[in-house]
């Protein structure tokens, strides 16, 4: 059976606040006497999975959480030795840390990079001060600066900086400046997120409440083409709904989720993907060290995915990148759905949408519609 490319995320769930509008599992943090007992569970989870590792080319990995960063070096190094004691991680091209500003120090990042991290992913989301604070960031401009000279300073060549638009009093003026500061820094990969008001967050309490007023559509979609406009013009390649990227830098482990690959995924509220079944861990991070200590898997839940589920996931995730859905890809039993589906939704979203040689793809416009033509073509 031939092997497929594959990627692994481990999400550690600590992080210094717990911002306001954050709906991924994360705690405030952490207790320092109790992060060996989390890392030792972490350890034995991946241990877990040694014996399906050969049916996979692990090509990525990705740190995300919480903000990995904040924990001594040392606990990332000692996951690193245990995946590679599990699985073959000669095929691991980009090994991905997310970071905050301000909150890792130079010899850190100097550590991480010599530990074998090739890649940073940076929570900026502003150069704006006023609306870090309002979106409960604990870090300043400066700290945005500081934090990715010392990145240099450290030898990582590959960078990408997350940022936020659609947010309460943000206009054209500010969010230019803000794209424009992180162009200037020679970043090489830039994600641009709208501010989604999720339901299991102080955010969305608020904006119930009506202590805060969210910006409508038509402000949204305009930050979104000025983004394609700004960055278009200064040589980033978008790539997919929310990506633009010089040349040679998109993010290879995003690309497994979007090609419906599997990513075998550990950590607590961790979410993972193989032999066409996805599987999500518990979201308590006693709980996950409970299970793991008294040699429990932690997946909380799983699901195998029928042809419908696939087709449907292919259409949702395909549309969202530049090379679009390759048809051809769609389980045999649902391909007249799907077509049917498409016929359909180009009467309504034919100008956003280009279905020609067994491909479909959004236009560069369509890209301002992903989500609700994704929707549209559910079968």
């Amino acid at each position: 059976m031939a092997k497929t490319n594959s990627g692994i995320y481990i999400h550690i769930p600590f992080c210094t606040i717990k911002c306001f509008y954050c709906d991924y599992f994360s705690t405030a943090g952490y207790d320092e006497d109790r992060l060996p007992l989390f890392f030792n569970s972490l350890s034995k989870e991946i241990e877990f999975y040694k014996d399906i590792a050969d049916n996979f080319i692990f090509d990525t990995i990705f740190i995300g959480g919480g903000t990995p960063s904040i924990i001594n070096p040392k606990y990332i190094e000692n996951i690193f030795n245990v995946l590679s004691i599990n699985f073959d991680l000669s095929h691991a091209t980009e090994i991905t840390l997310e970071i905050n500003p301000g909150e890792v120090a130079l010899e850190n990042l100097k550590t991480l990079k010599n530990i074998g991290v090739n890649r940073l992913s940076i929570g900026v989301q502003s150069f704006n001060n006023k609306i870090l604070h309002f979106l409960t960031r604990n870090h300043k401009k400066r700290d945005i600066f500081r934090t990715i000279e010392n990145a240099r300073k450290s030898g990582f060549e590959n960078i990408n900086c997350d940022m936020i638009y659609n947010i309460p009093n943000q206009n054209q003026s500010t969010w230019k400046k803000d794209l424009t500061a992180l162009i200037d820094l020679d970043i090489e990969h830039i994600s641009c997120y709208s501010l989604v008001v999720e339901q299991e967050t102080e955010l969305y309490q608020l904006v119930k409440s009506k202590d805060i007023k969210m910006p409508d559509n038509d402000n949204s979609c305009y930050l979104y083409k000025s983004a394609q406009e700004i960055l278009g013009k200064k040589g980033f390649f978008q790539y997919e709904v929310t990506s633009w990227s010089k040349r040679n830098f998109e993010c290879k482990h995003n690309y497994h989720y979007w090609n419906i690959d599997p990513c075998i995924s550990f950590g607590p509220s961790a979410h993972g993907f193989y032999n066409g079944k996805r599987y999500w861990n518990v979201k308590n991070i006693d709980k996950y060290i409970d299970f793991i200590s008294n040699e429990r898997s932690p997946v909380e839940s799983s699901e195998r995915l029928s042809d419908k589920d696939i087709a449907n996931e292919l259409l949702g995730f395909g549309i969202r990148t530049i090379e679009g859905l390759d048809l051809t890809k769609i389980p045999e039993s649902k391909k007249n759905d799907v077509y049917f589906s498409i016929q359909n939704n180009l009467k309504k979203w034919g100008n956003f949408l280009i279905y020609c040689d067994q491909q479909l793809k959004l236009t560069k416009n369509g890209f301002l519609f992903a989500d609700a033509i994704a929707v549209d073509l559910m079968i």
